[in-house]
């Protein structure tokens, strides 16, 4: 089989896309059981709502994508904090099987809220004009929104793990999960810093819905075809680790784009078996830290 390299950069370009919307989605489930410990099956509905809630904007307002932008992850955010107080707050010292079922559940109900107003089928969401057409590279030619996404949850997904692992708030967040009292003992409000992480979690998911709206047809089941990868990328970088999740999401998602190439047949499955070995050779993931 001769393949061109155009083709193969194409390839490369669609797997760095796919691995962009892995890994910020894969950031905010690190982020949410890394610092609440916390197993959350709804990251695929609030990702749907991110891009639903854009698309409502834009059609019944006629506000534009770049203010959506913004908007849809704060109204998500807002759903987290209402998620996390009336919901979560009741579980966190149970077993991960509470919050594993409590959160698949809260999905079924929000996906079937939506299916039942907009049905299964896509819903047509345009790229921006701005970032309408495409740039010949000369080897290869490059959509621009595509370039745009990558660019875009790159700036997210390093920005957050900066927050977390190198800032002051960062080790009040660190701290406050493992210590509470000590930490509340500094004037710290725990619980509010909580909530706030459940929410920053949430609107990680609206963002990258937002992102992936022109390029994955809309719908109210779009979270479902994600969700089960996502947590796969989350378990092969290591539950809770932030940076193993970005660097994850990434390289599988390249893998995937090569594998769809060399061997077409295994892509959706690749994911899958690198999990098994990974989980083979060093149960606590990639980067994950050993108990």
């Amino acid at each position: 089989m001769t393949i061109s390299l155009p083709g193969l950069l194409s390839q490369l370009l669609l797997g760095l896309v796919n691995g962009s919307f892995y890994a910020i989605l894969s950031l905010g489930l690190a982020v949410i059981f890394g610092l609440l410990n916390v197993i959350n099956f709804a990251h695929g509905a609030l990702f749907m709502m991110g891009a639903i809630l854009t698309w409502m904007g834009m059609n019944y307002f006629e506000i534009n994508y770049w203010v959506m932008l913004a908007a849809a992850p704060v109204i998500v955010g807002v759903f987290g904090v209402l998620i996390e107080k009336l919901l979560l707050r009741w579980i966190y010292k149970l077993d991960h099987l509470y919050g594993l079922l409590l959160t698949l559940g809260l999905t079924l109900l929000i996906e079937g809220a939506f299916r039942s107003v907009y049905g299964v089928s896509g819903l047509g969401y345009d790229a921006p004009d701005l970032l309408d057409g495409s740039t010949n590279l000369g080897f290869m030619v490059l959509p621009n929104y595509r370039a745009w996404v990558v660019a875009a949850s790159l700036v997210v997904c390093f920005a957050t793990w900066f927050v977390i692992e190198k800032t002051k708030l960062g080790a009040y967040l660190r701290a406050g999960t493992e210590n509470p009292r000590l930490v509340e003992a500094f004037g710290i409000n725990v619980p509010l810093m909580v909530t706030l992480t459940y929410a920053f979690g949430a609107a990680l998911a609206a963002f990258a819905g937002v992102l992936a709206a022109p390029v994955i047809q809309v719908s109210p089941l779009m979270g479902q075809n994600l969700i089960i990868v996502v947590f796969a990328v989350v378990v092969i970088g290591g539950m809770g680790s932030i940076m193993g999740s970005i660097l994850t999401g990434l390289g599988l998602g390249i893998i995937e784009g090569f594998t769809k190439v060399f061997y077409p047949e295994a892509s959706s499955t690749v994911v899958f078996v690198i999990m098994v070995i990974v989980l083979l050779i060093r149960p606590a993931g990639l980067f994950g830290k050993e108990r």
